[in-house]
């Protein structure tokens, strides 16, 4: 891609995050990663490297906005503007709500929801001087189904898709897009901590019979950035085998 555009994607170093990260990069935009560590963001540039391709990445907590706005000084300060920013950065404190701590139910929020505050509102000045921009939210599958003990995640789920719907209304005008993209059962870390009668109750709830990979997530949202998904805006595009169907 010629003038390569940068894009940011938070929460990098694992998962569903580092394959979009690496499908990104593939498409020829000039990454950036965030992890909350120093050991994740060597494993982010690790794995860059080791596939062949060019990225930086930085520690970035998206709960707070000292943080954040440290990463936005870096890079006014070397004169990069991102147009396209994936907001991938999440945690689960799973618990049933009567037992719920406070802590527990404000993790999730600042981390999944307040985050988007933080990162969207500086990212959109250097989008709307461009008059060009994507906006990429990771909702999940349960914003819509719901689960139980989950009313903590659940909700900023939910909350993720209703800001997506506002925020493209907002800055339509200016050629930025906004969607979010809800993934289903997705094998990753966390699902594979899963007992094998776990598993199988949960496979028999998805009509294709299986989990969905990372890379499968990394296209979708990878299409997303593109120029070719010009004209989709304030959709929630769900990828979960059938699990679910709006």
């Amino acid at each position: 891609m010629a003038d390569a555009k940068t894009a940011l994607v938070t929460g990098a170093s694992r998962g569903i995050g580092r394959a979009i990260l690496e499908q990104l990069a593939r498409d020829g935009f000039d990454v950036v990663g965030t992890a909350t560590s120093a050991a994740g963001v060597a494993s982010i540039e690790t794995h860059l490297h080791e596939a062949g391709l060019t990225g930086r990445a930085a520690v970035v907590r998206v709960d707070d906005t000292s943080s954040v706005d440290a990463l936005f000084e870096r890079f006014k300060a070397d004169d990069v503007a991102p147009l396209v920013l994936v907001n991938n950065a999440g945690v689960t404190r799973d618990n049933l709500l009567m037992r719920m701590s406070d802590d527990e139910w404000h993790d999730v929020i600042e981390t999944n929801v307040s985050s988007l505050h933080r990162l969207c509102k500086p990212i959109l000045r250097g989008m709307m001087r461009a008059r060009w921009g994507r906006i990429i939210n990771l909702s999940s599958v349960v914003a819509r189904m719901g689960n139980p003990g989950q009313s903590n995640y659940v909700a900023s789920k939910a909350a993720i898709e209703g800001f997506t719907r506002a925020l493209a209304q907002e800055v339509g005008s200016r050629n930025i897009t906004v969607n979010a993209v809800a993934p289903g059962f997705i094998a990753t870390d966390m699902t594979q901590a899963l007992t094998e009668e776990q598993r199988e109750a949960m496979l028999e709830r998805i009509p294709l019979g299986r989990m969905g990979n990372v890379e499968e997530i990394a296209r979708v949202v990878a299409f997303l950035a593109s120029d070719a998904a010009a004209y989709i805006t304030g959709e929630t595009i769900h990828i979960n085998g059938g699990l679910y169907m709006a």
